[in-house]
């Protein structure tokens, strides 16, 4: 069986991780069959870059991706799109569901930064009520 998965690679405290089709029993950062992409998570936006053919030949002939590399083909839309082929519709149909997902794509990252934010000072607030002597 094959997975997609993240190959770690590097600085330490400067991850930058190769996308890769891989034996299921080869170990994270061991042997893989092809490297399809690549993610740098240290940048705003994290950037992802990727071999969109190669991808559709390893999940059209079974190769499962991890959570994680799930998750960044979904933000990049080409699950949508897999799944668009997957169900064979028409390019026009295609065409208009991809060109939605990009324009609420900037929307979704925009709400995704705001409830950081928010997470972040509720900690706050949380760790100054934990730390304020009570009366």
């Amino acid at each position: 069986m094959v997975k997609l998965r993240l190959k770690r690679m590097g600085k330490k405290a400067y991850p930058i991780y190769k996308i890769v089709a891989a034996d299921a029993r080869s170990p994270r950062d061991g042997k893989f069959i092809e490297a399809v992409g690549n993610y740098n998570p240290n940048i705003d936006p994290a950037l992802v870059t990727f071999k969109e053919d190669r991808i559709h030949y390893w999940l059209d002939n079974g190769a499962q991706p991890t959570a994680t590399v799930k998750s960044l083909l979904s933000n990049e839309g080409l699950m949508l799109k897999i799944h668009l082929k997957r169900k064979k519709t028409d390019e026009a149909k295609t065409t208009e569901e991809l060109n939605k997902f990009a324009a609420y794509k900037p929307t979704k990252l925009e709400n995704a930064k705001k409830r950081k934010v928010r997470r972040k000072e509720s900690k706050a607030k949380r760790d100054a009520e934990a730390k304020a002597p009570k009366a």
